[in-house]
C-alpha cells in the first residue's frame, strides 16, 4: 500500500513537472531529461509511469480535460440560464488557464497535437457539446433566437474562445484574458440574442466577471 501511494505521488510530481516544461517550451522543444530535472525524478521513475513523451503529454491533456470538463458538468446540472452558464464556463476555464499550470500546458499540448501519432480532438468536441446544450437551454429561455443553428454556433464559439486565449497567451501571458472574453461575448451576442433581450445580455459578461472577482468591473 505504501509503495502504491508513493507511485501516485511520483506520477503526480511528473505530471506537474512536465506541465511546467511543456508550457514554457512546447512539445517539440521539451525533452524527457528536462521533465526529470523539473520533477526531481529519475528517468527510470519516469519510464515506469510513461513509456514516451507523447504518453506523458496525453496524460497532461487528460488531466486538463477532466478539470475543465468538470466545470461544464457542474454548470449543466445547475439551475442556471443557458447563456449565463456559457459565459461562466468560458470565464472559469480562463481562470484555470491563467492559474493552473496543468490546464495551461494541457491546452497548449492540445493545440500542438499535430505532432502526435493520432489527433487529440476530444476536448474540443466535449466543449462544443456543452455549448450546444447551453444554447438549446438559451433558446428555450428566450435568450437565443430560434433561428440560431445550435451546432454551428457552438463550433464557432469554441473556436473563438480558443483563438482569444491563444492570442492572450502570446501577448500578455493571459493577464488580460478575462477582459478579452468580455469583449468576445460583446461581439458574439448580437448574432445570438433576440432584439428585445440584447441590451440586457450585452451587460451580462462584465456583470458576471465582476461578480466572480468581487470587483465593480473597472
Amino acid at each position: 500500500m505504501a509503495q502504491q501511494a508513493r507511485a501516485v505521488v511520483t506520477r503526480a510530481a511528473i505530471i506537474r513537472g512536465a506541465a511546467a516544461v511543456f508550457q514554457q517550451h512546447g512539445y517539440g522543444s521539451t525533452s524527457l531529461a528536462d521533465v526529470c530535472a523539473e520533477a526531481g525524478v529519475t528517468k527510470g521513475a519516469l519510464y515506469f509511469h510513461f513509456d514516451s513523451k507523447e504518453a506523458l503529454a496525453r496524460a497532461i491533456i487528460e488531466a486538463q480535460h477532466e478539470s475543465s470538463s468538470a466545470i461544464g458538468r457542474d454548470l449543466l446540472e445547475a439551475h442556471m440560464r443557458g447563456i449565463d452558464a456559457m459565459i461562466v464556463m468560458s470565464l472559469e476555464i480562463a481562470d484555470q488557464l491563467h492559474n493552473n499550470p496543468v490546464v495551461s500546458a494541457g491546452v497548449r499540448l492540445t493545440i500542438e497535437a499535430a505532432n502526435f501519432d493520432s489527433p487529440v480532438d476530444a476536448p474540443y468536441l466535449d466543449w462544443m457539446k456543452a455549448a450546444e446544450e447551453f444554447l438549446r437551454r438559451g433558446q428555450a429561455e428566450g435568450d437565443i433566437t430560434d433561428t440560431v443553428e445550435v451546432c454551428t454556433a457552438a463550433h464557432f464559439i469554441i473556436s473563438a474562445f480558443t483563438g482569444v486565449q491563444v492570442v492572450s497567451d502570446v501577448l500578455t501571458r493571459r493577464e488580460d484574458i478575462q477582459q478579452r472574453l468580455v469583449e468576445m461575448w460583446g461581439m458574439l451576442l448580437p448574432g445570438l440574442a433576440p432584439a428585445d433581450r440584447l441590451a440586457d445580455l450585452l451587460a451580462l459578461p462584465e456583470r458576471i466577471r465582476a461578480s466572480r472577482h468581487g470587483t465593480s468591473g473597472g
